[in-house]
């Protein structure tokens, strides 16, 4: 699938046409250049590698500012890369968010916030105990019983118990391209996106 590279500035919302406030996500999306072109000769599979955001040498390894050279471009924060594009691009090239238009239907992955250690109300839902009743103590939230008896005389893998939360990949489908702002390489997309604000996002189309 073809896409770009962008970062999350925030959220808002704006009209619709028919009057109705819709929650949106502001996105920057690129300009991302070309870095690498994989191609089926070579790879064994045709993709483009794009870079994002530039970084400066003295962050940079010897590496990766050797491979930006060769695109002739500075060495990028982010480089990500995508399948299924319909043109032709070269080493160098810059694509745009003019790509996207508005009405059509992207899916934005990103890193989740982390939020640390949860109990298992808040990571998986749970109800708790329920009443504080019968004499019990601060057992509101408790996960409860977690295993059976002497069989199988141990706790299934997967079993749903308190941890460390967010952090995680994920992946939104289908949100709708409300607007597209080209002289500012924004994109605004219906509805929220993972991440916090400034973090790095992919979007497919």
């Amino acid at each position: 699938m073809s896409g770009l590279i962008g970062k999350k500035i925030g959220m808002t919302s704006i009209f619709d046409e028919n009057g109705k406030n819709v929650p949106c996500t502001v996105i920057e999306a690129g300009p991302c250049i070309v870095t690498q072109v994989r191609t089926e000769e070579v790879d064994g599979y045709k993709a483009l590698q794009l870079g994002f955001d530039d970084a400066t040498d003295k962050s940079a390894t010897k590496a990766a500012q050797g491979h930006a050279k060769k695109a002739g471009t500075s060495v990028k924060r982010k480089v990500v890369e995508f399948q299924g594009f319909d043109e032709e691009y070269k080493l160098g090239d810059a694509i745009t968010v003019e790509q996207f238009t508005e009405g059509e239907f992207v899916d934005v992955s990103g890193t989740s916030k982390g939020k640390g250690f949860q109990g298992v109300v808040k990571r998986h839902g749970f109800g708790g105990v329920g009443q504080a009743t019968h004499g019990q103590h601060n057992r509101l939230r408790a996960p409860g019983s977690i295993g059976a008896a002497s069989y199988p005389a141990r706790v299934f893998k997967g079993m749903r118990m308190a941890g460390r939360m967010g952090g995680e990949k994920v992946k939104v489908q289908n949100l709708r391209v409300l607007k597209v702002v080209p002289e500012k390489n924004l994109l605004i997309v219906k509805g929220c996106v993972p991440g916090h604000k400034n973090a790095y996002v992919t979007i497919e189309k």
